[in-house]
C-alpha cells in the first residue's frame, strides 16, 4: 500500500488494475486453485500402498482397460472372466477407457507395464481437477461476479479435498461425470442466452449419457429447463433453444453410434446409453427444435400448450419403447441379491438407512443441498433472477431426491449446491463489509460460510455423535475380521500362476481376482452379473453335499475362501451348516483339496475335485 501511495496517480491506478486483474482472471485464478489442490492431494495421499483406488469399480475399470489394450474390440463390452460361462455384458463406457488406456500407452514409453499403470492412474484423476475448477469458477463468475467465482472455487476446493473421486487411483467414471455436470451448469447459467453456450451444454449432456446412466435424471431436468425457458421467453430464447436441441440431437447420435454395436441397436437397457434413452432424447430434441423454429412467436399460453404436447410425445415414446426405464433399474433384482448384496452396499443406502446406521453423516449428505434449495426458493419468491434460480433449484433438487433413495447422489447434489451458495456468500460478504460495526451481519456471514461446506457438517456430525473427547481419541484396535486381507496381490498370489480356471469366491473378491489372476470368477458386485452372484450365494449357503453339485454345475475349479469377508460372515450366520460356515469352522469336505498358502494369508484356496 505504501509503495502504491508513493507512485504517481497514473502508475498507482495501473498497479491496482493489474492486481485486480490477477485476482479476477477467469483462467488464471481457477488454474492457481487447481494447482494448489493437486499438490495438496499428492501430499495428503503420498503414503498410498496401492496405485488403484480402494473401490471395486476402480479395480474393474483397470481390468476393462487392460482387456482393451490387450486387443478386445471397441464395441465388445463383454467381461469374459466374470460370471457364468460366456461372461457378463458390462454397461460401462469406452469414453472412459480410451483416455486411461492412452495414458498407460504413453507412460509405457518410460516405465515398466506396472509403472505405466501406476503413473496413468495417478495422473488421470488429478488431471480432472483442472476442468472441474475451471467450470465451477466460470459458473460462480457468471452467477456472482468475481466474488462469486472465488467463493465457488473455495467451496469446490473443499469438495475435491473431501471427496474420494479425485484421489490418485480413482478411475471410476464419477469424477468425469462431476466435471461434465459442472460444465453444463456453467453453460446453462448464461443469462444472455448465447446459443454457443447452450450448444456446449448439450454436448456435455450427451457425453454424460454416453458415460453412464447415473446422471440421466440430471440430463432430463436440464432438457426440461431449456424447454421451459423457451416456453416462457419465446423468440428471445429461440436461437439458444435451436442451438441446444440441434446440438444435443447430433451429439447424442454420435455417442450412440460410437458406443453401441450394430447388433445391439434395438436393445433397450436402462443403465447405459441404448435405444431407450436415444429415442427419448431424440424425440424431445426434435420437438423442441421444431417448436423453436415455428412456434416461438406465439403467445405464452400457446407456447405452454406446445411444450405440453412435446412432453406428451416424449412420455408416449418412453412408454412405447422403454417403459422399464420409468422405474429403478435395480427393481428387477432377485430378492436374495437385494437382501444379501444391494442392501449392504454403502452408496446404495437410503436416508432411512443412513439415519439408522450412521446418523452423523446426515448433514454431510443432505444439509448443503437442502440449504441451496431454500436459498433458490427464497430468491425466486423475491423475483431475484428467478429463471436462473429456478434452473439451479431444479438441478439440485433432482440429485437431492436421488440422494434420499441412494446416498450416491450426494456428491452431485453437494457440487450443484455450490453456485447458489457462492452467490449468497458473495452478497453476505458485501453486506458485512459495508458496515464493519454490524456484528450480526458478520456473524451471519461466517455461519453461512461454514454451513455451506459438507465437510463442516461431517465434522459437526462426528462431534455430535461421539463427543469432542471421543472424536479426537485414537480408535480401538479393529477386530481381526475387520482387517482381513482378502483381496491384495499378496493374498491372491498362491493362485496367480495356476492355469486359468473358474473361481467361486465372495463378490467383493471378484474384481481383485480378475486384476491379479488369470481366472474367471463367478461373482462380482455388479448388477449385470446376477446369475453369477446367485450361483456363488447358493454355493456358500448350501450344505457341503449339495454345494458339490452346485460347484460342478458352475464348472468351478477353484474355491477362494476368506473368513473375514463381510459376505462370508453373513452367509455363515444365516446357514451354520452351509459350506462357508463349515469351512470357517475348519471342516473341509473331501472334494476340496487345500492349496498351500503363506502362513500370513487370510485366504484359503481349494481345488475342486468332484467325488466319483
Amino acid at each position: 500500500m505504501a509503495q502504491t501511495l508513493a507512485m504517481p496517480p497514473e502508475a498507482a491506478a495501473a498497479a491496482e488494475r493489474k492486481a485486480l486483474l490477477r485476482k479476477s482472471h477467469p483462467v488464471l485464478v481457477p488454474l492457481i486453485y487447481a494447482i494448489v489442490i493437486i499438490l495438496a492431494q499428492l501430499v495428503i495421499h503420498r503414503h498410498l500402498t496401492d496405485y488403484v483406488g480402494p473401490d471395486n469399480d476402480d479395480v474393474m475399470r483397470l481390468v476393462e482397460v487392460r482387456d482393451f489394450l490387450g486387443g478386445q474390440g471397441w464395441f465388445d463390452m463383454m467381461q469374459y472372466r466374470l460370471g457364468l460361462d460366456g461372461g457378463t455384458l458390462m454397461h460401462w463406457s469406452r469414453f472412459i477407457d480410451l483416455p486411461i488406456a492412452s495414458l498407460i500407452l504413453f507412460f509405457r514409453l518410460f516405465f515398466s507395464p506396472e509403472g505405466a499403470e501406476a503413473a496413468a492412474l495417478t495422473v488421470w484423476p488429478l488431471m480432472l481437477v483442472l476442468p472441474l475448477m475451471a467450470f465451477m469458477g466460470l459458473a460462480g463468475r457468471r452467477i456472482g461476479g468475481v466474488e462469486g467465482m472465488h467463493f465457488s472455487l473455495i467451496l469446490t476446493s473443499l469438495f475435491v479435498l473431501t471427496s474420494g473421486r479425485f484421489v490418485p487411483g480413482s478411475i471410476d467414471h464419477d469424477n468425469v461425470q462431476l466435471g461434465l455436470v459442472a460444465l453444463a451448469v456453467a453453460m446453462l447459467a448464461d443469462e444472455s442466452y448465447k446459443p454457443r453456450n447452450f450448444a456446449i451444454a448439450a454436448v456435455a449432456l450427451a457425453i454424460q449419457l454416453g458415460i453412464g446412466a447415473e446422471t440421466t435424471p440430471f440430463v432430463a431436468v436440464a432438457c426440461v429447463a431449456v424447454a421451459c425457458l423457451w416456453a416462457w421467453d419465446g423468440a428471445v430464447f429461440a436461437p439458444a433453444a435451436r442451438a441446444f436441441a440441434l446440438t444435443l440431437t447430433i451429439a447424442v447420435s454420435g455417442a450412440f453410434f460410437s458406443l453401441v454395436p450394430p447388433r445391439l441397436y434395438s436393445m433397450v437397457t436402462c443403465d447405459n446409453l441404448s435405444l431407450g434413452f436415444y429415442g427419448i432424447i431424440s424425440v424431445g430434441c426434435v420437438g423442441l427444435l421444431l417448436s423453436a423454429l415455428f412456434a416461438s412467436r406465439l403467445s405464452r399460453p400457446w407456447r405452454m400448450a406446445v411444450l405440453a404436447a412435446n412432453g406428451a410425445a416424449v412420455l408416449a415414446t418412453t412408454v412405447a419403447i422403454a417403459p422399464q426405464c420409468l422405474r429403478n433399474p435395480l427393481a428387477d433384482l432377485d430378492p436374495m441379491l437385494v437382501e444379501l448384496w444391494l442392501s449392504k452396499v454403502t452408496e446404495a443406502q437410503s436416508i432411512f438407512s443412513i439415519a439408522r446406521t450412521t446418523p452423523d453423516g446426515l448433514g454431510a449428505f443432505y444439509a448443503t443441498g437442502f440449504l441451496a434449495m431454500l436459498v433458490c426458493a427464497f430468491r425466486i419468491m423475491r423475483g431475484e433472477r428467478a429463471r436462473l434460480h429456478a434452473i439451479l433449484m431444479a438441478l439440485v433438487a433432482v440429485n437431492w431426491a436421488i440422494t434420499l433413495v441412494q446416498v450416491r447422489g450426494a456428491e452431485f447434489s453437494n457440487l450443484l449446491a455450490i453456485p447458489p451458495l457462492a452467490l449468497l456468500l458473495a452478497d453476505l460478504r458485501r453486506i458485512s463489509a459495508a458496515d464493519t460495526e454490524d456484528v450480526g451481519a458478520a456473524f451471519f456471514y461466517v455461519v453461512t460460510a461454514l454451513i455451506s461446506a459438507p465437510a463442516v457438517w461431517a465434522v459437526g456430525g462426528a462431534l455430535a455423535d461421539k463427543g469432542i473427547v471421543n472424536s479426537f481419541t485414537v480408535a480401538p484396535p479393529a477386530k481381526a475380521e475387520e482387517t482381513s486381507n482378502c483381496a491384495s496381490k499378496e493374498a491372491l498370489a498362491p493362485i496367480a500362476n495356476l492355469p486359468p480356471g473358474v473361481i467361486a469366491a465372495a463378490s467383493n473378491m471378484g474384481a481383485p481376482l480378475l486384476r491379479f489372476t488369470p481366472h474367471r470368477t463367478l461373482s462380482g458386485p455388479y448388477h449385470r452379473d446376477p446369475d453369477g452372484m446367485l450361483a456363488e450365494l447358493h454355493i456358500g449357503l448350501a450344505e457341503p453335499q449339495q454345494a458339490e453339485a452346485l460347484l460342478r454345475d458352475a464348472h468351478v475349479t477353484l474355491v477362494a475362501f476368506c473368513k473375514g469377508d463381510p459376505q462370508v460372515e453373513t452367509l455363515s450366520e444365516l446357514k451354520p451348516r452351509g459350506l462357508y460356515a463349515q469351512l470357517g469352522a475348519g471342516h473341509v469336505p473331501a472334494y476340496l483339496e487345500p492349496i498351500p498358502t503363506p502362513t500370513k494369508s487370510d485366504v484359503q484356496f481349494f481345488r475342486f475335485k468332484p467325488q466319483e
